[in-house]
């Protein structure tokens, strides 16, 4: 509840290991609010949300969240961005290196401008290779394509696939749910499709239907 408004209403959503799903929906129809919830940043007004288990801020290790402004400080370089960042996660047990983080993303990491004097792409990548340096098993990402051209979305289509790919901790499948108003750019990741309308979800097609 924000208020007296009801930004989610009766929804009830299970994501199986391994699952890929994209949520559509207009404006205000709920989808951050709900990121936001199973990321532990917001707590719900009823119900519950439990990831693998457990209350999401429990084993936030496991777990990343990207929202749409990309967090990062433009003062900064990316790599010294990452490396803050770094120190922030330093109870994690698995962190991958930030020059690594950036590499995987298409950044050269010794690059010497500000993160204030990088394009939408390349921030939204920068902000992207951040999320990714703690391995997380399942991945939120709010609006991801946000500005970017059909090259960096595609792009970063390419790096979503790489890490769906690859085993998490213990060889868990690892799970991805995005948000986005460009469902085609969006189609590659799109095992299972939700769409939210007015706080509730109104379709789901794929395996979590």
């Amino acid at each position: 509840m924000y208020g007296g408004f009801a930004a989610l209403r009766d929804v009830s959503l299970t994501l199986p290991a391994g699952s890929s799903v994209v949520l559509l929906g207009e404006n205000g129809a709920g989808k951050s609010t709900l990121l936001r919830i199973i990321a532990g940043l917001a707590a719900p007004s009823l119900g519950s949300v439990r990831v693998f288990g457990e209350a999401p801020l429990d084993i936030r290790e496991r777990l990343a969240y990207m929202s749409h402004a990309t967090m990062l400080y433009d003062e900064m370089t990316a790599r010294e961005n990452l490396e803050y960042f770094a120190t922030l996660y330093g109870g994690y047990s698995s962190l991958t290196p930030p020059a690594e983080s950036l590499q995987a993303v298409g950044l050269d990491p010794a690059n010497p401008r500000r993160i204030g004097e990088y394009s939408q792409g390349m921030r939204q990548r920068a902000a992207l290779a951040r999320t990714l340096m703690t391995s997380p098993d399942l991945l939120l990402l709010d609006e991801p394509f946000s500005n970017l051209d059909v090259h960096s979305a595609k792009a970063m289509v390419q790096r979503l696939q790489q890490y769906l790919a690859t085993p998490g901790s213990n060889g868990v499948a690892r799970t991805l749910l995005l948000t986005t108003h460009q469902a085609e750019l969006a189609q590659p990741l799109a095992g299972n499709t939700i769409h939210m309308s007015a706080g509730r979800i109104v379709s789901q097609t794929g395996p979590t239907a």
